[in-house]
This record gives structure tokens, sequence and C-alpha cells, in this order.
């Protein structure tokens, strides 16, 4: 079919008025007329009614022309709406045709996929930014002081201390992100992990990162706990922190930090939930770890969690638990029967940097690290990684 009416084109002499009143056309609009009206270009609407996805109202045996229905205004705009989201046209004449319910699944589906792409190249992005050499990279972050101050509380009982600390000294930092959302804080001591996210009350500049001492950053942090709102200025490997008419700086460090993101992204899906009381186990760990224990084991059996201490062998049963000190929580248990055994002064700071009544963890396999957090708060996430010599169970 020719349609020499393309606004895009030299030759507009078929679309000297919208309407087109000659015989079977009368009342509809030409091709170049309902382009413009719709927002797409001439060549789209030929290219949709080859694909009949938008067909013609009428197209004239003689010249080729295509014409078009005012009603077909609605039809067309929701098509160029969908393409302009890159919805694929097997899909787009899904939404167009089908009924209701696939129509919303289809949406659904291309939802899901844009977000994850958009996250994924956004984190791509921002690493590059990060770690890209040369020039001074700056940012402002407006947070509050009470929610800094958390934050810095929940990510220290992750940083080294003692001999580990002072064989690597760069586990005695907290790592500092600052991206277009949110600001991360990170440590490790390479048994534990704790990320903690912040949605800041405004952000800008661009993605950077600093390493800062854990004791500067407490000691700051215990300031900034009673300001409503701080600011955070980064430039280079210096911060200055702002509010109530004071103002503090932080010395960043050029040390590598650990590659924290391969870790979490090793985690693997987890086969185990355990929902528990968190004040139950933190009491149970913590009377363990008072007793001497240097490992106890997690054993769940139906809706029970058994924490006992690990017997030189490892238990060997549920019924060898009896004769070894079992505190028997209520808990709700998904996934096979589990038993994985912990370092008590591993697991123990892990809990006490929770926040909430109940205590979720999640574990993929004994020989990988268990996520450990907050039921309640998604925004913290803590790793603690197994001791040795137990199975889980599935």
């Amino acid at each position: 079919m020719n349609d020499t009416d393309d606004t895009h084109g030299t030759n507009d002499t078929h679309d000297t008025d919208d309407m087109v009143g000659d015989d079977a056309a009368e009342g509809l609009l030409s091709i170049g007329a309902f382009a413009r009206r719709v927002g797409l270009a001439p060549s789209a609407l030929r290219f949709y009614d080859d694909c009949a996805v938008l067909r013609p109202a009428h197209v004239d045996t003689a010249t080729g022309y295509r014409y078009y229905a005012e009603t077909q205004q609605p039809r067309a705009a929701l098509l160029r709406r969908l393409r302009e989201a890159e919805l694929p046209l097997v899909d787009a004449a899904a939404v167009l045709d089908g009924p209701y319910e696939d129509a919303r699944e289809v949406l659904r589906g291309h939802l899901g996929r844009t977000r994850e792409s958009a996250a994924a190249a956004r984190a791509a992005l921002e690493e590059i930014l990060r770690t890209l050499p040369g020039g001074t990279r700056r940012a402002e972050v407006l947070v509050g002081g009470a929610e800094l101050a958390g934050a810095v509380r929940q990510v220290g009982s992750a940083v080294a201390a003692g001999a580990a600390r002072k064989e690597f000294p760069v586990l005695g930092r907290v790592l500092v992100e600052i991206d277009g959302e949110e600001i991360r804080l990170v440590a490790t001591d390479r048994y534990r992990l704790a990320v903690r996210a912040l949605r800041p009350l405004s952000i800008a500049g661009e993605p950077c990162e600093l390493l800062l001492d854990i004791d500067e950053l407490t000691e700051t942090a215990a300031w900034a706990r009673r300001l409503p709102e701080i600011a955070v200025e980064v430039e280079g490997r210096q911060a200055r922190v702002r509010g109530g008419g004071e103002r503090r700086k932080l010395a960043g460090s050029d040390e590598v930090f650990p590659a924290y993101r391969m870790v979490l992204d090793d985690l693997g899906a987890a086969r185990h939930r355990v929902i528990a009381n968190w004040g139950g186990l933190r009491r149970a760990v913590a009377d363990r770890l008072d007793a001497g224990h240097r490992a106890i084991t997690l054993t769940t059996t139906g809706d029970d969690l058994l924490i006992s201490p690990e017997g030189p062998e490892g238990p060997e049963g549920l019924e060898g638990l009896e004769g070894l000190d079992a505190t028997t929580l209520r808990a709700i248990c998904t996934g096979p029967p589990l038993r994985i055994a912990f370092d008590p002064g591993a697991l123990l700071p892990a809990l006490d940097a929770s926040v909430g009544p109940d205590v979720l963890l999640e574990i993929a396999s004994e020989a990988r690290p268990v996520v450990v957090r907050s039921a309640d708060q998604g925004s913290f996430t803590t790793l603690v990684m197994p001791v040795r010599g137990t199975t889980a169970t599935t």
C-alpha cells in the first residue's frame, strides 16, 4: 500500500483537511491527520496495520490510502503508551484484545521485568561511578539523626575487634555508600556481615562511597542522636556532618573494603525459614555463651525450635537433646527439618542488632551464611556464618 500522506515526508497533498469527504472515506481521517492526533508516525501506523494490531477503518482500493475513524483514537493512544513502555507487540496485542485478567497479568509481568532491568542497570552504573578513577565525587544527604545513630549501632555489631582488627584494619571501618535513592552502611568481621539501608530525607550529587573508622563514626552518631536531622556532605574521601549549628569532620580511608555484594549474590535461595521470639532466642543463646559453650545447635521439629549446646561430636538425633540442656521455643518453621550450629559469640551480636519482637532466620544450607533479620524491618540484614560439624537436613 502507498500512503503519500506522511507527516515526516515531503508530500502532504492528500491532507489539506483532517476529515476526508470522498465516497467510502467520508467522515474518516487521513493517515497523516490521524497520526498527529494520536502521536504516532504514519510509518508506525502502516506497521501496525501490517501486524493486524491497528487496522485502518477504510483502505482506498484504487490508491491504497489508509483512513481511520475517530473512534479508533483511544486504541491507538493506548498502543502508543504500551510501546513507549517497551512492551513487545505480542504482549501489546494481548492487552488490547485479551480478557482483562490476561491483560493485567501481562502488564504485571512486564512491570516486574522492567523494574529488575532498571535496578540492575542503575546498580551497574552506580558501581562504575563509585570506582571510576579521576575527579572528586561529591554528594549531600539529609537524614534523621536518630535514624543514622540507630543504623550505626546496628552495623557496628559486625565490625572486627581485637586481633582481627589489628591484622586487618579495614575491618574496623564502616563502608558508607550513597547512591540516587539511599545511603547504606556496611560492616563485616569476616564471620558476620551487617547491611543497613536508609531512605534519606533528601539526597543530591553523584554516587560515592567512603570508609569511616567505627570509633569516630560511633562518637558522631551519639552526638547526632539528639538532632531531628543532620546533613552529611561527602567530598572525595572526606565527610562533614552538620546539625544543630555544629559541624564535625570525618576522615575516610583509602583501604579496599571486602566485596560484600558478591557474598549477598551468592547466598542462594532460602530452603529454611524460622521466625522466633527475639527475647526468648536471645536469652537462650546468651545463657549458652555465659556457660562457656563454644557452639550451639538450632534444631527445628514441627513448630518448635530447640536451642542446645553442641556436643563433642554433635547431636546424633532429637532424642539426644534431652541431656543437653535444650531450650524449646515456639516458632514458625518452613522447609525441611533443620539442624545447624553457630558460635554463640557470633550469633548473639546479630540478634542484639535486630529490632522488634520477632527475628527471622533464612538458611540456604549449612555451608552458607545465614540471614538474620527483624521480621518487620527489611532494611537491615545481618549474615552469620554457621560452624562446621553439623548439617541442615533437607
